[in-house]
């Protein structure tokens, strides 16, 4: 089966998801070659990752998230894209993205969470490879509020499609520094 340009651009690598995983999870040797491409105030968000990691689960199935993070503090679904092109466009691959993106926002929105989508772009400039998204929603309250407020939404075409265009993403390293600064409060009361 042939593919058309824009089914092809968007890659489907499970290795990608594996290395976000292990970024997530605080993975010393990940986070370490994934550190070398970063500037060094970067990296100190990284470090304070690998002290205080997430439990990532693959929850990948029909329809389902590809990986959930969960930490005492917060926890939120993810939908990993990976692609050589600087957009991904929802209505490609008979718009089954934006299927897929309807779903996951009616599910999160029942229970208040937030859905997180993590694109990375393949080859390109030295930097942070990733970028983040989350599915519109309501605000909420808390954490998820703060979320909502300063993380850049899937973005939607004239026709209603979502798209994301990876310039317009927050950095990884940004989003984990907004998810660290958070929690900070709560991890320093721990015994």
């Amino acid at each position: 089966m042939r593919l058309g340009r824009r089914e092809a651009a968007v890659v489907r690598g499970a290795g990608y998801e594996r290395e976000l995983r292990a970024l997530l999870e605080g993975d010393p040797e990940v986070l370490a070659r994934y550190a070398r491409a970063l500037p060094p105030e970067d990296r100190k968000v990284l470090e304070r990752l690998a002290r205080t990691p997430f439990l990532v689960v693959r929850a990948a199935g029909s329809f389902g998230f590809d990986l959930v993070a969960l930490r005492s503090e917060f926890s939120f679904p993810l939908e990993v894209k990976a692609s050589r092109a600087t957009t991904i466009r929802f209505s490609a691959a008979s718009g089954r993205a934006d299927a897929q993106l309807a779903e996951h926002t009616r599910a999160v929105d029942r229970v208040g969470l937030v859905v997180v989508y993590a694109y990375r772009k393949i080859g390109g400039e030295r930097g942070d490879p990733w970028r983040v998204y989350i599915a519109e929603g309501p605000d909420g309250s808390g954490w998820r509020r703060v979320v909502r407020r300063r993380v850049p939404v899937v973005q939607s075409t004239r026709d209603g499609n979502g798209v994301l265009r990876w310039e317009c993403g927050m950095p990884l390293v940004r989003f984990l520094d907004l998810l660290t600064s958070l929690a900070e409060p709560i991890v320093e009361r721990r015994p």
